[in-house]
């Protein structure tokens, strides 16, 4: 052992976080590693995605079926909660749609090619899909949405019924902000040095959209099938009509929260922060498709 390692120490919590410019030279660089993963990785890290996402709904759901609490206590601390799959993506690693959404910036330093960008999109976009309807049968197979008496069930019927009623284009806004919150939580995440770091840094961001009842497409790929399979045993909470668990109802909110997210991660979070710490010199080391 060197002298070194014996007078390293490890920070439970980082006094030194990552300055924003070197965040964004660190989100260009892996952006170029996700985007050019093979597609086989990608696909199998998306669908570890899809899953986690779907374990932070399931722990959300479980506080929504507490009656006991207040609408803002309810959510503010399902939102905790539901940082979850966040953090599984984050820290032991998958590919999410919505955070790679931030690939847009790696794309602007002309690193990567429009078609490479479009390419990881919809490998991602799949494969967080088959995550989140895998996990949700598993849940199905385990009776989960039978806890509380039935009460957790009855949450995710009554979220995924409000989360359709809503025309698309307030779906698409609520989308926006939903995916300009979730790529600053994941540019937090970056900034920190250590796990706890990366955790606090994820919470508020994550918990604010959930409060707030705004859309993430793959948490939908979640809730909407799981309500889906919950509403064909025929048994619902009072007042939900079970003609609107549809394809096209479902369809009716992924469609646009999936072009909401994009624009809010990718326009209003990756665009912005690569214009204010953009290289001074405009590195262009391959040209655009």
């Amino acid at each position: 052992m060197t002298a070194q390692d014996k007078h390293q120490t490890y920070e439970i919590f980082g006094s030194d976080a990552y300055a924003p410019a070197e965040i964004q030279n660190k989100v260009e660089q892996l952006g170029v590693k996700k985007a050019r993963m093979p597609w086989t990785a990608s696909f199998m890290l998306a669908i570890v995605a899809g899953g986690s996402i779907g374990f932070g709904g399931m722990f959300f759901a479980i506080v929504l079926s507490d009656a006991s609490l207040g609408f803002a206590v309810q959510r503010v601390l399902g939102g905790l909660v539901f940082t979850l799959g966040l953090a599984i993506v984050m820290i032991a690693g998958a590919e999410l749609f919505t955070g790679n959404c931030l690939l847009v910036m790696a794309w602007a330093s002309r690193l990567l090619r429009t078609s490479e960008v479009l390419r990881n999109w919809v490998i991602i976009w799949t494969g967080n899909l088959v995550g989140a309807v895998g996990l949700m049968a598993l849940l199905l197979l385990a009776h989960t949405a039978s806890l509380n008496n039935g009460a957790v069930g009855d949450a995710v019927i009554r979220l995924a019924a409000a989360k359709m009623a809503p025309d698309a284009l307030t779906i698409f806004f609520k989308a926006v902000l939903c995916n300009i919150l979730v790529c600053l939580a994941v540019w937090l995440s970056y900034a920190g040095r250590s796990v706890t770091d990366k955790i606090l840094g994820m919470a508020l961001p994550v918990s604010a959209f959930i409060a707030a009842g705004f859309e993430h497409c793959i948490a939908n790929m979640f809730f909407l099938p799981y309500a889906w399979a919950l509403a064909q045993t025929g048994h619902l909470p009072e007042g939900v009509d079970p003609s609107v668990f549809t394809l096209g109802n479902m369809l009716h909110n992924i469609v646009p929260a999936t072009l909401g997210n994009i624009v809010g991660g990718a326009g209003l979070v990756g665009v912005i922060y690569w214009i204010i710490y953009r290289r001074s010199l405009g590195v262009s080391t391959i040209p655009r498709a």
